[in-house]
């Protein structure tokens, strides 16, 4: 007891201290996760200090979350504005900004340290680089060439300085700089590598070489050098050589050089025994987690998934706070269709290390395999946020709203890209798809050009095809899409292209006949099959439709298109169960999937199954509440489950969102009749006949009409109604009201 009230009674100061040693203990174990959580409980102990969140940012910055570890780096700054490791550190990520504003505030925190350590080589350096950022390399010399007075050993100092003089043109001071770099250090290999680097980019390949011998002259085990050698002498095709190279690097005590002959053998075709060696390798050392992703990444291009996720298993259940193992197995359950265990690891990572904009990214991937298309982009949208240069979140965003219908929006993302990947061909192409959405054709056809005067780009080809399409260009349209198929041959929007441009010739059963061939080449391709289905199932060919579609699910079990267009099948056939059991699977495996919820509640309403379809289409808002469809149906549920109260709130919500809609107002006007506001009823109703007048609501209209006080344009109404359909359950309903009078 004496001892545990000893312990209990440390003080703040001592438990900082205790937190602080075990998290860089771990630190250089490389175990940041770890390192991450006795940080924090350093921070806890003392989170006026500015050390703990210092070197909190330090294992972020190892794990490469950038972005955290800036965060964290800043608040050390905050809280002790003299701590000039993290104004260093900070300045160092701002100067990688494409930001003008942050570069220039990564100079002033520089100046301040130097104002503090007059002739801090770090300092300088960093002022250096902020200086070029700026267009200012004059002044980035002057400093670098300071810093070498201070420290004439330098290198950093002296690379920086050769990349500088580069930077103006001044080539001979570049080599100057590294030479007198290796004149200072006549004993380091060091700027022996980084002068044969130079002289490789130059084309001198025969000094290049002499360099990296020379560091091998002093020191012959030097990993850069042997690396740099051996690349060497694999381009010149001296593969006995470059074995035996990589098989010394293997053999250096450093654990990053150990699978470098298994690497080798990889780049030489030699498979199997890459594999074998990096087993052994993994196995002899299980902390390396360095080893452990070039396994598994090997276990994955020989398509041996099953061992991949096992490795990555094991290494979970040693440490559970392992966000790398977690990353890679959620990327692994994402590839086989396991969308609820990725985000279960994924959300794990977000647990330890909440600002990791890959986590984000992730999870958007998870979200649109189970159909949660809003849940997808607001991921995305918080991966941008996290990480503003994170091109793919970007562009998968700017997809994901053109799809639903905010190709505006999507054009506004992608100008919002920073500069530098503005004239990508990515986001250019992406840009495209926008503008085409948007109808604006002209500045699309200078985006399409740009984007094909570089090079062949399919996709470009592809808008070409689609462009001329809109523009009515039917043979040249077909004449590019041809060229994107023989490029291409699974290229579905290609052929989609085709068969629009003979449909629109009037000459469609040579597009289909196009379509028949272009799916029999491509039996295994499910995007293929699924296209080749709808063809079919447009036409009225519910048999050939059907094989079609089982034909994409088999090829890819995870594609839910196929199984959904089998249940709108399988109810046109009667097959009702059929459809109820795909369903069931479907929203068990997918239980964010908004178009199952609404096969599955049309499903239940066809068979009368009233509660089963309130309950599916409620779930379908619950995942959607400005789906007019869902807010429909589900009002309409409730309005003939005599529920009007309830009813009326989605009914009205629907009509905000889809005013002009005959069902909305149908259900509007019904509702309105269960509440016995007939008047109101009446209105709705009339609108509705007015867009589109069925038989079901032509026997709303005559009951409302009745009720109101119209008993002749009742049975008017009523009448029109059982010439178009006597036998709906509406026809009984309507006769009874009539029988028992307008009371």
């Amino acid at each position: 007891m004496i001892l545990a009230l000893a312990g209990c009674s440390q003080s703040p100061a001592m438990r900082e201290a205790r937190y602080l040693e075990k998290g860089k203990k771990e630190f250089q174990k490389k175990n940041y996760a770890v390192a991450v959580l006795h940080f924090k409980n350093a921070i806890a102990a003392a989170p006026r200090d500015a050390e703990p969140y210092y070197q909190m940012g330090l294992a972020y910055l190892a794990s490469t979350d950038f972005n955290t570890a800036a965060s964290y780096f800043r608040k050390a700054t905050e809280l002790n504005p003299k701590h000039t490791g993290a104004q260093l550190r900070l300045a160092e990520l701002m100067v990688a900004s494409r930001s003008r504003e942050l570069v220039e505030e990564a100079a002033r925190r520089t100046q301040d340290v130097l104002t503090l350590l007059p002739d801090d080589a770090d300092a300088l350096n960093i002022l250096a680089a902020t200086d070029l950022r700026l267009g200012k390399p004059e002044s980035a010399q002057a400093h670098l060439e300071q810093a070498l007075r201070k420290s004439p050993d330098n290198l950093r100092a002296s690379v920086a300085l050769a990349r500088t003089r580069l930077a103006r043109k001044d080539v001979a001071g570049a080599e100057e700089a590294l030479k007198q770099a290796a004149a200072q250090a006549p004993k380091s290999p060091d700027p022996r590598v980084y002068l044969g680097g130079f002289y490789l980019a130059m084309g001198k390949t025969a000094e290049a070489e002499q360099e990296y011998r020379r560091a091998l002259e002093i020191d012959p085990r030097y990993g850069p050098a042997l690396l740099a050698l051996g690349a060497m002498q694999v381009r010149a095709g001296q593969s006995d050589k470059a074995e035996e190279t990589y098989r010394t690097i293997a053999s250096l005590p450093d654990r990053q050089y150990r699978p470098a002959h298994a690497l080798y053998l990889f780049q030489a075709g030699k498979s199997e025994a890459a594999v074998a060696e990096l087993e052994k390798l993994a196995a002899s050392d299980p902390s390396d987690r360095t080893l452990r992703t070039r396994l598994v990444r090997a276990y994955l291009t020989l398509n041996r998934v099953a061992d991949a996720e096992k490795i990555l298993t094991a290494a979970l259940k040693k440490n559970a706070f392992d966000t790398d193992a977690l990353l890679q197995r959620s990327r692994l359950y994402l590839a086989s269709g396991k969308y609820s265990e990725a985000l279960l690891d994924l959300n794990q990572v977000l647990h330890y290390r909440s600002n990791s904009a890959e986590a984000h990214f992730l999870i958007s991937r998870a979200r649109l395999g189970r159909g949660e298309n809003a849940l997808q982009r607001q991921e995305l949208t918080e991966a941008l946020r996290l990480a503003p240069a994170f091109l793919p979140a970007r562009l998968e965003l700017a997809q994901a709203l053109i799809s639903s219908g905010g190709a505006q929006s999507a054009l506004n993302l992608l100008d919002q890209a920073p500069e530098d990947q503005k004239t990508t061909a990515s986001v250019v192409v992406q840009r495209n798809w926008a503008l085409l959405a948007l109808g604006q054709t002209a500045a699309a056809r200078q985006g399409i050009d740009r984007v094909l005067s570089a090079g062949n780009v399919p996709e470009a080809s592809l808008q070409d095809a689609i462009l001329k399409l809109v523009q009515r260009d039917y043979g040249a349209a077909r004449a590019a899409a041809e060229a994107v198929l023989n490029q291409n041959p699974g290229n579905v929007q290609a052929l989609r292209v085709l068969v629009e441009c003979y449909a629109a010739q009037k000459q469609l059963p040579a597009g289909l006949q196009k379509a028949r061939e272009h799916a029999a080449k491509q039996p295994k391709s499910p995007a293929m099959q699924q296209y080749l289905g709808q063809l079919l199932a447009a036409g009225g060919d519910r048999a050939g439709a059907r094989k079609a579609f089982e034909a994409a699910s088999a090829a890819n079990p995870a594609m839910i298109e196929s199984q959904l267009a089998l249940v709108e099948i399988d109810t046109a056939d009667a097959r009702y169960d059929d459809a109820r059991n795909r369903l069931t699977r479907l929203v068990a495996a997918q239980p964010g999937n908004l178009v199952a919820r609404l096969l599955f509640g049309q499903l239940e309403m066809a068979q009368a199954n009233a509660a089963a379809a309130t309950e599916q289409f409620r779930k379908a808002v619950e995942l959607d509440e400005r789906n007019a469809f869902a807010l429909n149906a589900l009002a309409y549920m409730l309005a003939e489950g005599r529920h009007p109260d309830e009813a009326l709130k989605y009914a009205q919500k629907a009509k905000e969102i889809a005013p002009d809609n005959a069902a909305v107002d149908d259900t509007l006007g019904w509702t309105y009749f269960q509440k016995g506001l007939y008047t109101l009823a009446v209105t709705h109703l009339e609108d509705a006949i007015a867009r589109d007048g069925t038989a079901r609501r032509r026997y709303h209209l005559a009951m409302a009409y009745l009720k109101a006080g119209n008993p002749q344009r009742g049975r008017q109404t009523l009448e029109a109604a059982l010439k178009i359909d006597p036998n709906l359950p509406e026809a009984q309903a309507a006769r009874q009201v009539f029988a028992g009078g307008s009371k």
